[in-house]
């Protein structure tokens, strides 16, 4: 967490807008319209629990609405305030610019620990608090649709769902009032993985480009690269599990809420996730050395470090003695902007959540529009493309049999060539093209000007101005 000298989130948020707006010619007062959060509704309910009332507070901010339905999570933590809310909102806002998801930006927190109730206690918090959102259209297909994050998933999601579609009985579009379900309440396939598999897409993307390799100390691509990963949570595990088995990338230290765990020769991610379900944390797994003080490992030898759980963990405190020449950001706001500007002057690349984190969203946009088609991606074209597949590979087998060209196609190709593209392969691919897409708009204003010194504030540049034509086009 930000230590004293240090700027809150929400400072920091501001911070690094400022930053960005310097440098852009907006219109006198624009620049602070797009800045500041639009409304903040705070709701405090009582929900009967074991034999009492018990109080509950919850939040949920709206920055912009420059496009409409605005997007954004719900998370439960005991941290939850109304100024880590607004700038959760604030992140969300210019991350659906940058990766051009039609959506404004909000979000929503409950102040609680989830673990300290069983699963139907959380259902009727849950229902409770979904019902004090959507009686004031904080929860509607059509203006605010939220989605899990800290705390919650895919079953409180379900829940919200269905308390949304109990109050609005004729709503054809109700599924679409949230994000992230499971698929047997109108989820997407891809949707769990979807914030870790674009931050792979992302290393993926900043990889093909020498200049910005080189920019960062690093030669060559992922494969072998060694990364520690912070927080071992939905977005840690698939990008770590992504990571090493598909690029050849090397997760050599992992850090958990109760210490870290090293092995120079790269841990097996699915290995140490499956010890952390059974024993609460990495303390004593095989794996690797156990270390108690994880946060030694953010500043260890790697070539790059993801922290991808809390925003704040890195600070005034320890940027100094950051080693990786290579920051990705998994989670919300883990660099402070004090250290940002420490990192920055050290030479180290960031690649900022903004864009890093930007999967999540965007596959909940692929989901919203499933649920407004009320169609399976794939649906209507898988059948035909493997039909015309099919013609190719029959005509190129009867040549070589006729012809006596002796062509023979390759082990599995045959099986992977005719098959066609379901809903799995069709968000992958939609994603890998948002964040190729993205991270090509913040690279050209990153090098394209000389005002513009480093990805962040070539990211909030671009969302920025995006906002901006939003708003103009609306009169503004």
């Amino acid at each position: 967490m930000a230590v004293p000298g240090d700027p809150t989130f929400r400072e920091s948020v501001d911070l690094m807008f400022k930053r960005a707006v310097a440098v852009m010619d907006l219109p006198p007062g624009l620049g602070e319209k797009i800045r500041v959060c639009n409304s903040t509704y705070t709701v405090r309910f009582g929900v009967r629990l074991r034999g009492q009332i018990q109080t509950f507070t919850g939040y949920r901010s709206v920055h912009s609405e420059h496009m409409e339905p605005v997007k954004g999570g719900i998370r439960y933590a005991t941290s939850v305030t109304q100024d880590e809310v607004e700038a959760l909102a604030a992140l969300m806002t210019y991350k659906c610019a940058l990766v051009e998801a039609p959506f404004g930006g909000a979000k929503g927190g409950l102040c609680l620990d989830p673990r300290e109730y069983d699963e139907h206690e959380l259902e009727q918090i849950t229902r409770r608090f979904a019902y004090e959102l959507i009686k004031r259209d904080l929860i509607n297909p059509s203006q605010n649709v939220p989605a899990p994050d800290m705390g919650t998933g895919e079953r409180e999601m379900a829940w919200i769902a269905d308390q949304y579609a109990r109050v609005n009985t004729t709503d054809i579009n109700a599924h679409a009032c949230v994000t992230g379900k499971p698929l047997n309440a109108g989820g997407i396939l891809g949707r769990l993985e979807a914030t870790g598999r674009g931050v792979q897409y992302a290393l993926r993307e900043f990889f093909r480009h020498p200049e910005d390799i080189a920019a960062a100390g690093l030669t060559g691509g992922l494969e072998g690269k060694r990364i520690v990963v912070q927080g071992l949570g939905k977005v840690g595990y698939y990008a770590a599990k992504f990571l090493s088995l598909e690029d050849g990338a090397k997760i050599v230290g992992i850090i958990e809420h109760d210490g870290g765990v090293w092995n120079s020769e790269g841990l097996d991610v699915q290995a140490v996730h499956d010890w952390m379900r059974l024993n609460g944390g990495v303390q004593g797994c095989p794996e690797g050395t156990y270390d108690a003080d994880g946060a030694k490992l953010l500043e260890a030898e790697c070539d790059i470090l993801l922290p991808a759980a809390m925003e704040g963990v890195i600070t005034l405190s320890n940027a100094a003695r950051i080693k990786a020449p290579l920051i990705i950001e998994g989670a919300n706001g883990p660099v402070t902007a004090e250290a940002d500007d420490i990192l920055r002057k050290k030479g180290v690349v960031i690649i900022p959540d903004l864009y890093a984190n930007a999967g999540g969203v965007t596959v909940s946009y692929f989901e919203w529009v499933k649920n407004l088609s009320h169609i399976p991606f794939g649906r209507m074209q898988r059948r035909q493309e493997e039909s015309r597949h099919r013609l190719l590979v029959d005509e190129l087998e009867r040549l070589s049999a006729d012809e006596g060209l002796g062509w023979t196609l390759s082990p599995g190709f045959k099986e992977q060539y005719l098959r066609g593209a379901g809903e799995l392969e069709l968000v992958r691919s939609g994603l890998d093209d948002a964040m190729r897409a993205a991270y090509q708009s913040m690279r050209e204003t990153w090098h394209g000007r000389k005002d513009v010194t480093d990805l962040r504030m070539a990211a909030y540049v671009v969302a920025i101005d995006r906002v901006a034509k939003s708003y103009k086009a609306k009169g503004l």
